[in-house]
């Protein structure tokens, strides 16, 4: 596992300043929208904001660790739950990163922020609410969402989303939007040098930085996942993925290993990285509209395995 160096790695000066200002005039809006790439420390920014506007009124000590644990009596964190498995109810870890590629937000879980803000504050002046992956909101929820935002509340919402364009515009225009932006390639070099045990860092030469930041979306944690899961492979396997396979026998055996030995979301991670290197090597359009379709299934966790095949196979009967 890649080790950070610092307790603030990724997080974006600019949004910091535009936060800090809201926190020192006490300049709050009902509603804010944390929009941007994956991997641009949304989450991160998020939980320190609401430990900034909790500390400003709530006299109880370890505030931090009590927002960092979700059991603050006035903070109340929404994430996606899984199509395919039940999360534990009662679990704390806000860093569980949900893993299955299908996942939703439903009414109930909005339901649940009516309840929670019709009780009076117990620490603080406001009650605050993280909805992570808003773009997971079903149409009822989104709707009951609305409804609430629209009631008059002593509640703070913050929405965090990569796909702004899959919210309700009527839920768009009732918060501010703070825009996460992109890392260059310069920035991302540099935060890996800064943040990061460069010692353990141990990027596989075989990888062209090049590709590691294209596939990531400008996110410096995006590449750090992508370095992680390059390395899980023996350089037997990698080598094979350096360029489109053709064996048919070496297909299937990489597409099994690489659906029992990764989750969704980190193959999806993969299927971003493949698709840089072979089309750097290929520029074939066909190709990559291939991976483009098998990301859309995984996504959809439909037979991965069987997903991998078909592409693969696919693409070895392209004229390459």
């Amino acid at each position: 596992m890649i080790e950070v160096k610092k307790n603030n790695f990724f997080m974006n000066a600019e949004v910091n300043t535009c936060l800090n200002n809201i926190i020192k005039n006490k300049s709050f809006a009902n509603g804010y929208i944390f929009y941007g790439a994956k991997g641009l420390g949304k989450k991160q920014t998020a939980l320190q904001f609401i430990k900034e506007i909790l500390k400003q009124s709530s006299p109880i000590e370890n505030i931090e660790q009590r927002i960092t644990n979700n059991n603050h009596p006035d903070f109340l964190i929404i994430e996606p739950e899984s199509l395919t498995a039940t999360k534990s109810s009662g679990s704390s870890d806000l860093t569980k990163i949900i893993k299955s590629g299908s996942e939703i937000i439903k009414i109930a879980q909005i339901r649940n922020i009516k309840t929670f803000l019709s009780q009076k504050s117990i620490n603080s002046e406001k009650k605050i609410v993280l909805i992570i992956d808003a773009h997971l909101l079903n149409e009822a929820a989104s709707n009951c969402l609305l409804k609430t935002l629209e009631e008059p509340s002593n509640g703070i919402f913050i929405l965090l989303t990569s796909k702004l364009n899959l919210l309700l515009d009527t839920i768009i225009s009732r918060c501010q939007i703070v825009r996460f932006r992109s890392f260059s390639s310069k920035e991302i070099k540099f935060i890996l040098k800064e943040y990061l045990d460069n010692s353990k860092l141990n990027i596989n030469t075989k990888l062209n930085f090049k590709d590691l930041i294209n596939s990531a979306n400008g996110s410096p944690n995006q590449v750090v996942k992508n370095i992680e899961i390059w390395n899980s492979f023996s350089d037997e396997i990698t080598s094979k993925l350096d360029s489109p396979i053709k064996n048919s026998l070496e297909i299937l055996e990489i597409s099994k290993l690489i659906s029992e030995k990764l989750e969704i979301y980190q193959q999806i991670s993969l299927v971003n990285l493949i698709q840089n290197i072979w089309w750097r090597k290929t520029k074939n359009i066909g190709l990559v509209k291939k991976l483009e379709n098998l990301k859309y299934l995984l996504r959809q966790n439909i037979q991965p395995r069987l997903g991998w095949e078909i592409t693969f196979l696919r693409i070895s009967m392209e004229d390459i």
